[in-house]
């Protein structure tokens, strides 16, 4: 692969933002980031209930399958929401483009949250919510390309790790939001009601505080790494620029590298912290409000610890970091989940997800920003926004469906373990192949 760094001029290094435009941009980032995958996660909490309500087959683990099917259904979107959204960024700004993504989202939704179930419409109820996952999942893919560049253009050059891992706490936060709300709802109502009303009630929440992340978008200032690059293109009308054209023309080692990096992150973070709770009661006979908390403990971790390692990032680089948590990831995860399946506990389930959450964050701080660093900010929203969003399609989105469909076929519990460490190990490989793209510590 060619090495990248030191071949495009960055406008980030000479463009001072001010220490409140910053934090205002992290806020901004963080609140909207928040919502938008809490409207895109909290399905896959309650995947269960939505199988007896929309999917009703006779067969509960049919159900359950076309479940995480439609879950995974959102994903198929997600590269065409990076394509158009993405290149929306690069156009006309990432303001413009995140806005966008936050209606989008709050519509996928209201649909959701609003549906009929199979009992009242029939085949309409499951195609209002394919449609619906459709909907999210397009706007899904221009999120993490134009939130993770909004704000490592706010950072100050030598803390772009602090800022971006940003948006795997918030990403952990919505998690945590919506298994919260998972907890409090089965632990306080009966499944009766659950089933007849209290689904709704989480998706019915992010609609109502969708225009509160809108509004604070709309009020933060543009990046001045873009608008420098609107001058740059205001004085030269001339010049022909796609950011589709040039990302894939000039940068296509970056999209590969970006691709590997992220497919360790978005299995681990579809297996362990949004199906968890599903594989925890079905696989190790635990209470499902139990399961829930259990997954918040680690969330809780990932929103803590992801700034520490990307700030950590920025003193030692983003390479060794990410290379030791991969293997931790890679040796632990068939251990960790035989010692679950055979002594199977609610102490256990919390021992176990602290382990995961530690190891996710330490990939998954430093990555945002090791993955904006692989483009200049002409087509940064693009670039990493391709990257990301073609590998949790590919590998994420559909990871409930895949451990599903593998414990369903060998009839064995430990049969997500090997679906991890295969994407631990593609991730490894990219990392230890990619020494001269991923900038280390002082190459800002």
């Amino acid at each position: 692969m060619t090495q990248l760094v030191g071949t495009h001029s960055d406008p980030d290094a000479a463009s001072a933002t001010s220490t409140l435009s910053g934090r205002r941009a992290v806020i901004a980032a963080i609140v909207g980031n928040t919502l938008e995958w809490y409207d895109f996660a909290v399905y896959g909490f309650f995947a269960l209930t939505l199988a007896k309500l929309f999917f009703p087959t006779g067969d509960p683990t049919v159900s359950l399958l076309l479940t995480v099917a439609t879950f995974g259904v959102g994903f198929i979107m997600r590269p065409v929401g990076a394509l158009v959204l993405g290149t929306l960024a690069d156009r006309h700004g990432r303001k413009l483009a995140l806005s966008l993504t936050i209606l989008l989202m709050a519509l996928g939704t209201a649909m959701i949250g609003l549906a009929p179930t199979y009992a009242t419409a029939g085949a309409w109820a499951p195609a209002i919510i394919v449609l619906a996952r459709l909907i999210q999942g397009f706007s899904a893919g221009g999120e993490i390309g134009g939130a993770t560049a909004f704000l490592v253009e706010h950072a100050p050059p030598a803390r772009r790790g602090l800022y971006a891992s940003w948006q795997q706490a918030s990403q952990a936060g919505a998690l945590l939001l919506g298994s919260l709300t998972g907890a409090l709802l089965t632990g306080l109502l009966p499944p009766a009601d659950i089933e007849a009303w209290g689904w709704r009630v989480p998706f019915l929440l992010g609609l109502l505080i969708a225009p509160v992340g809108l509004f604070i978008r709309f009020r933060v200032s543009e990046t001045d790494s873009f608008k420098a690059i609107l001058r740059e293109r205001a004085a030269r009308p001339e010049a022909s620029f796609s950011p589709l054209r040039d990302t894939l023309g000039k940068h296509r080692s970056a999209v590969v590298v970006g691709f590997g990096i992220t497919i360790a992150w978005t299995v681990c973070t579809y297996f362990f912290l949004v199906t968890m709770p599903t594989y925890a009661v079905r696989q190790l006979g635990v209470p499902q409000s139990a399961s829930f908390l259990a997954n918040s403990v680690g969330l809780v971790l990932i929103v803590i610890l992801a700034p520490v390692f990307g700030a950590w990032s920025d003193k030692v680089g983003r390479r060794p970091i990410m290379l030791a948590a991969a293997c931790g990831i890679l040796l632990s995860c068939w251990p960790l989940l035989f010692w679950l399946t055979h002594q199977p506990s609610v102490v256990n389930l919390v021992l176990a997800q602290i382990v995961f959450a530690v190891l996710i964050a330490g990939f998954s701080g430093p990555a945002p920003a090791a993955m904006a660093e692989l483009y200049p900010p002409a087509m940064r929203s693009t670039g990493l926004s391709i990257a990301y969003n073609l590998a949790v399609t590919i590998f994420g989105g559909f990871a409930p469906f895949i451990t599903t469909w593998l414990i369903v076929q060998t009839g064995s519990s430990l049969a997500p373990a090997w679906y991890v460490m295969l994407a631990a190990a593609i991730s490894l490989t990219t990392l230890t192949a990619s020494s001269g793209l991923i900038r280390g510590a002082g190459e800002r």
